[in-house]
């Protein structure tokens, strides 16, 4: 969730850590070696700084206030909220908070990570980190947390409960049983016994998925009704994020899925998902920059007499990230340092990949066609504070702000200046849904005096504009031929 940190959170605001399970030495080495890829080094401090406040083998810490945490931390509170709602979004950490006399206090409970067995088959975080830490590492990681089964030769001979005790001692203790023993072997109400099974879910909203298309129309015969369970929904709701399978070819890939008792198998099911992905993509897994504008946050237009705006948005709904930088650069992959500079952006800010794509389209024409690390950082940091999450309010608001990012363009260009030669800025001209803007009949304009070299500049970026156009309207065009 999107929001100004201090509007929910304040330093003098008073905190508890409690832990859903007795945290022990392999979570943390779940944590470091397979989460940590995953999260960042930030969030992954902040785990481990809120774990330590939790005295040896006990679930609860003492109350403190969210300045010491900063302090500990030596990290500011935006951030610690920020790498607060990441663990949030894995099922690391729930939240919880009351307010009285104005005062909030919060419980942080810890939720200790998936058991490897659990991360390596869990069908969306293995695939994000294989993607993140690439093959070698992966199979290094898979084997580290892994070990030989017992030889099949082996014969198990354990003793049963019953092989050992006798059951007439059993009965004579049970016959000594009264209430008030029955009290003693109860636990009052507002205790929990500590756990140690108890383990991290990440969750997927429901609007992730669209249930009612998948549903309907599908013939009770073709898939049974009984074997859309709960956990097969759950299942399908993360494949479909992951591999940006929509409702209606999702329904193909779960018919191939169906056993011979009418059930739904889970692995086959992960498997055919992973299918369809390769066979429209190749061989290469999914990353972050693969994915679609979610169909719930896309617009409703009519794809006829559209304008040129219109059309725009409709096509950086419709393209992953990826696929739009390849685009952009007229077919040509992009640099693996500008792959990692959007990626980061999404792990990081959370936007939607509709709202990247304009994030790319507008950095480019400020900078030249160049993304620039920094600048591409500080207006998706302003994006997420803003809770922009369509690809239109993400083109209004870069109308509304287009002075301040100029400003922000300008800055980055003078930390670049060398001692020998002076960076020259170039004050470019601003993208056709941006070039809007009702100056007020009150605000006084400084004249500015035509020359040649502007005019020569006001072409080249016209040419760059149309060009860049041009590219995303081939890409549908070849879509549509395909």
């Amino acid at each position: 969730m999107d929001q100004h940190h201090w509007k929910e959170i304040l330093a003098i605001d008073r905190y508890k850590v409690k832990s859903n399970s007795v945290l022990n030495d392999l979570d943390r080495k779940i944590l470091t070696l397979l989460y940590q890829p995953l999260i960042g080094s930030k969030c992954f401090s902040l785990y481990m700084t809120l774990w330590g406040e939790l005295e040896q083998s006990r679930v609860w810490s003492v109350e403190k206030t969210h300045h010491s945490l900063m302090t500990i931390m030596q990290s500011n509170l935006r951030d610690i909220y920020l790498e607060r709602i990441k663990l949030e979004g894995l099922g690391l950490l729930k939240t919880y908070m009351n307010e009285s006399e104005g005062c909030k206090r919060y419980v942080y409970e810890l939720h200790a990570p998936l058991k490897p067995n659990e991360f390596f088959q869990d069908g969306v975080l293995n695939v994000y980190l294989y993607n993140r830490v690439g093959k070698n590492t992966f199979l290094h990681l898979k084997q580290f947390f892994s070990d030989d089964r017992i030889d099949t030769e082996m014969g198990e001979i354990t003793k049963s409960f019953d092989e050992v005790f006798d059951s007439g001692q059993s009965a004579e203790m049970i016959a000594k049983l009264n209430n008030e023993t029955l009290e003693d072997l109860t636990l009052q109400v507002d205790k929990e016994y500590m756990q140690t099974e108890t383990r991290a879910s990440m969750e997927v909203s429901d609007h992730a998925f669209d249930f009612d298309l998948f549903l309907s129309g599908i013939s009770n015969v073709i898939i049974p009704s009984k074997s859309i369970t709960a956990n097969v929904k759950d299942v399908i709701k993360k494949l479909s994020y992951l591999y940006g399978i929509n409702a209606v070819d999702m329904k193909n890939v779960v018919m191939n899925s169906i056993d011979q008792n009418d059930s739904i198998d889970i692995e086959i099911l992960r498997k055919s998902a992973r299918d369809w992905y390769q066979f429209q993509h190749g061989d290469e897994l999914p990353g972050l920059l693969d994915k679609h504008q979610p169909l719930p946050l896309r617009s409703e237009m009519k794809k006829e007499n559209l304008t040129k705006d219109e059309e725009l948005i409709l096509q950086l709904e419709s393209i992953t990230p990826r696929k739009f930088l390849i685009d952009v650069s007229g077919g040509v992959p992009p640099s693996a340092g500008d792959l990692k500079i959007i990626e980061e952006v999404m792990i990081n800010q959370k936007l939607h990949p509709g709202v990247i794509n304009v994030l790319i389209y507008y950095v480019l024409l400020k900078t030249d066609m160049k993304l620039t690390k920094s600048y591409v950082e500080k207006i998706a940091s302003h994006w997420k504070r803003k809770e922009i999450k369509t690809v239109k309010a993400a083109m209004d608001l870069a109308k509304s702000e287009h002075r301040q990012y100029q400003q922000w363009a300008e800055e980055n260009a003078n930390k670049k200046k060398t001692n020998y030669k002076k960076a020259p800025v170039r004050k470019e001209q601003l993208p056709a849904w941006l070039d809007q803007e009702q100056e007020s009949p009150n605000k006084k304009i400084e004249s500015k005096k035509p020359d040649e070299k502007t005019d020569l500049e006001r072409e080249q970026f016209e040419l760059e504009k149309k060009k860049l156009f041009d590219r995303i309207k081939n890409y549908k065009d070849n879509k549509t031929k395909e």
